[in-house]
């Protein structure tokens, strides 16, 4: 028995764990699989345009009629700056030139697209009966209409304010995102990176501040953070770099060998990659130029400049270019199918969990 039920309830799920929705990494095939073994599936959307969201959405149902959360970016798409889109294509010169490829190409676009009328469309035909959302929430008419739609919304807090904020709003479940997670911080009322929590001195403090389901998320790869979750006060936990090792994630072979390989101060915080603060695995770029550096433009720009580069690299067996987004605590990660891996950390966790109460009994 798991000591708190309100997300089983509210997601119709076997467990309380939530699959963390990782944009370039993984597809409808991880999202069934983790619906399979009892976790609520994610879909992330933010890599896809509306037709691709409606089609993976479709393959999903194709293989299991389970709760879906749709997960979606809310940024402000940004104002191009030539000049500093220019000082970041001559920062990365050398790099096209060792690679052999032409500095004056022209730079593809970075497609991360916000929550709009469109992809609102897709979530009012597929009822997904889930939305998720990251840097904050959409304009109110389009948060609205999702919670006509008959869906459940959760949304990224890195705060208490955040956390605040996002129930005087509307949600229904709070993801409340140490600083120890992996990928993009959801930070959305300030941008100060110093001031970011870790997950243990998080949870609690928002548990305190608000009334609703808060769900841990940061640094839980194991059954040992899923149980000291709960002894925090959360309902539940999000996790994602655990399923990045399961066979049915979309990873590089060369982001796969970097898990492999992965230690506590093997990720940093990074601007690079995309233009917004994420953490992945160190590589080459990030050790070069630092992790963080205002060279790299506005979200989601940096990324397009990086993406032949990239490309080229993990051709040749290098992540050298590559976003790859890992938690702290990656190194206790265990590859195994991911419905395996949902039926473990549940009977590992609820074995921990008795334990503790047999122990509390005595």
């Amino acid at each position: 028995m798991w000591p708190d039920r309100r997300l089983l309830e509210l997601f119709d799920i076997e467990h309380p764990i939530l699959l963390a929705p990782m944009a370039g990494a993984m597809d409808y095939e991880l999202a069934a699989a983790a619906a399979q073994g009892g976790a609520l599936a994610s879909l992330p959307c933010a890599l896809l345009n509306p037709a691709q969201a409606r089609e993976q959405m479709e393959n999903f149902r194709a293989r299991t009629q389970a709760k879906i959360n749709m997960g979606f970016f809310c940024h402000m798409p940004p104002e191009l700056n030539n000049e500093r889109e220019m000082r970041w294509r001559e920062r990365l010169a050398p790099y096209y030139r060792e690679l052999n490829i032409d500095p004056a190409d022209p730079v593809p676009t970075s497609m991360r697209l916000p929550f709009d009328e469109a992809f609102c469309r897709v979530v009012e035909e597929t009822k997904p009966g889930v939305v998720s959302f990251h840097f904050g929430l959409p304009e109110t008419g389009l948060f609205k209409r999702v919670k006509a739609a008959g869906c459940v919304t959760l949304a990224s807090a890195t705060t208490v304010a955040e956390a605040r904020w996002l129930e005087a709003h509307g949600v229904d479940a709070i993801v409340a995102q140490g600083y120890e997670a992996a990928g993009h911080r959801g930070m959305f009322l300030a941008d100060d990176l110093s001031t970011q929590v870790g997950t243990f001195a998080l949870v609690p403090q928002v548990v305190e501040a608000v009334k609703l389901p808060v769900i841990a998320a940061g640094g839980i790869t194991d059954a040992r953070g899923i149980v000291a979750a709960f002894a925090l006060g959360a309902a539940g936990v999000q996790i994602g770099t655990a399923f990045l090792f399961s066979p049915e994630s979309k990873i590089s072979a060369p982001y796969r060998a970097a898990l492999g390989t992965a230690r506590d101060d093997g990720t940093a915080v990074t601007n690079l990659m995309t233009g917004r603060p994420a953490r992945g695995i160190m590589n080459r770029v990030m050790r070069d130029i630092g992790p963080m550096n205002e060279i790299a433009p506005d979200f989601p720009l940096a990324a397009g400049a990086l993406a032949p580069l990239r490309a080229k690299a993990e051709a040749q067996g290098s992540g050298d270019f590559t976003s790859m987004w890992a938690g702290q605590a990656a190194s206790l990660g265990r590859a195994m199918p991911a419905a395996d891996l949902v039926r473990m950390l549940a009977a590992e966790a609820q074995q921990r969990l008795r334990r503790l109460g047999e122990g509390a009994t005595r």
